[in-house]
């Protein structure tokens, strides 16, 4: 389905004037019985596991159930049975607008912020919590003034960053503390990975000072915690100022090398809260390290794709930073196949215009990623681990597919894309070096079976042995 030529255009009168939409003209609604299922299959899990913050219990609950397999399907039975949409909705009186296709999905995601706005409802009561003047829920302006400094910061076109070298150095040297504990007990858990990725990136981000401020990660945790039930939840706002007054005086003393330095630096106009950008870049490394952790789990159980990783990671000079382009697309297939931001939300400020007919202002586009990650328009790949698809210069099959979302796209697509990039295949390759990985949890994964639809970080264990 291809959207018309005025796409945004107001209906006028016989006298040329403007004039109210034509009720007629708007697409028709998902009756109650299929919202229901939507809300059921595909929204309750998401927000079950957590927006803002991933929950434990229930990330086994869904993977235990299969329950996201069942949001796919249900996605591909209403595609079967209505088209390719967008599948208007309503959902406790909100208008919701499903997208399925990957053409509409490029179009809303290349026309934000507008007439498509990043910052519906929903997404700036979550943020709010602890990014209250984060670019993603500010608008006018005073978003395109923000996101042209974090744009600056992180060097978002650039394969490597400015402070690669340093990246490199902090990554490699807490992989190596990491590891030297994985072979005293001869396993790697997710909480004892975890505790690494936060150190790593306290020091990349704040500086070195940072390592080990783990009151800074456990408030931002529990503000995220609350960011979960966005205008339902408490508004915490003494946590959010000692929060935020933390981050700010990291920025106050920058430590040479770290994006806090970065931040201090860079000039920026009045208004911009330059360290109030910090928050979400916390916030979204955090995904990287799920990332990164399944990522490893596929190629312990894909010894094919391990070796060649293998190669990557010991050619040239470790210490270096170094693109390491087939360990990027591993991390590019992790989030493909299990995607840390399952819904992408936009709020359209006008009304539009779509393939038998329209929709009004002040609707919520929503695309569901796992569909479009997983389904027919992921062909050929699907359900299959396929890192390939991200490198080879024969094809680049993804870069070219806008169904394949892993860090969004369009205006409000992640500016620190290459940045985080960057960070995960460096440690992706310190891991995998000189050690060897047995995944020792379920779901048990095949390289001749299908890749399951859920993957929770929190219980992957692996057997680790130093090669010999």
């Amino acid at each position: 389905m291809r959207l018309t030529e005025s796409s945004t255009e107001a209906p006028r009168k016989p006298d040329g004037s403007p004039g109210a939409p034509d009720p007629a003209d708007t697409l028709p609604a998902l009756d109650a019985r299929e919202a229901a299922g939507v809300v059921a299959d595909a929204l309750l899990p998401v927000l079950a596991s957590g927006v803002i913050v991933r929950r434990p219990r229930a990330m086994s609950l869904v993977e235990r159930t299969g329950w996201d397999r069942r949001g796919i399907e249900r996605m591909r039975a209403l595609r079967d049975r209505h088209g390719p949409g967008p599948l208007p909705l309503t959902v406790r009186g909100r208008a919701y607008a499903l997208v399925l296709d990957p053409g509409d999905a490029h179009r809303v995601l290349h026309e934000t912020p507008d007439p498509f706005s990043p910052a519906p409802l929903e997404k700036r009561g979550s943020l709010a919590q602890f990014q209250p003047h984060g670019v993603l829920i500010s608008g006018g302006g005073e978003r395109t003034r923000r996101r042209e400094f974090v744009e600056e910061v992180l060097e978002t076109p650039e394969p490597l960053p400015g402070i690669a070298g340093r990246l490199t150095r902090v990554v490699r040297e807490e992989a190596e503390v990491l590891l030297a504990g994985a072979e005293r007990s001869g396993q790697l858990l997710w909480d004892e990975f975890d505790a690494a990725w936060w150190r790593t990136v306290r020091r990349i981000v704040l500086g070195d000072a940072a390592r080990d401020d783990t009151a800074l990660t456990a408030q931002l945790g529990a503000l995220r915690s609350a960011a979960n039930w966005s205008l339902a939840g408490p508004r915490r706002r003494r946590l959010r100022s000692a929060f935020l007054a933390r981050v700010r005086s990291y920025v106050a003393q920058p430590e040479p090398g770290s994006l806090a330095e970065r931040v201090a630096r860079t000039p920026a106009p009045a208004g911009t809260d330059r360290a109030g950008q910090i928050p979400h870049w916390l916030f979204a490394y955090d995904a990287a390290g799920m990332a990164t952790m399944r990522a490893l789990a596929v190629l312990a159980t894909h010894p094919r794709w391990a070796a060649r990783a293998r190669e990557e990671a010991t050619a040239g000079v470790p210490d270096a930073p170094r693109e390491l382009p087939l360990l990027r697309g591993c991390a590019l297939e992790s989030v493909r196949l299990w995607p840390t931001t399952p819904l992408i939300l936009r709020e359209s400020t006008a009304r539009t215009s779509w393939k038998g007919g329209t929709l009004p202002a002040g609707t919520v586009f929503a695309v569901y990623t796992p569909y479009l990650h997983r389904a027919e328009p992921a062909a050929p790949y699907e359900d299959t681990f396929a890192p390939q698809q991200w490198t080879e210069e024969t094809g680049r099959q993804a870069r070219s597919n806008p169904a394949l979302l892993p860090f969004s796209s369009g205006g409000a697509g992640c500016p620190g894309e290459n940045l985080v990039l960057s960070t995960v295949s460096t440690l992706l390759a310190a891991l995998v070096e000189q050690h060897q990985y047995t995944l020792a949890s379920h779901p048990r994964l095949r390289a001749s079976a299908p890749v399951p639809t859920t993957l929770d970080h929190f219980s992957l264990a692996f057997r680790v042995q130093p090669l010999p």
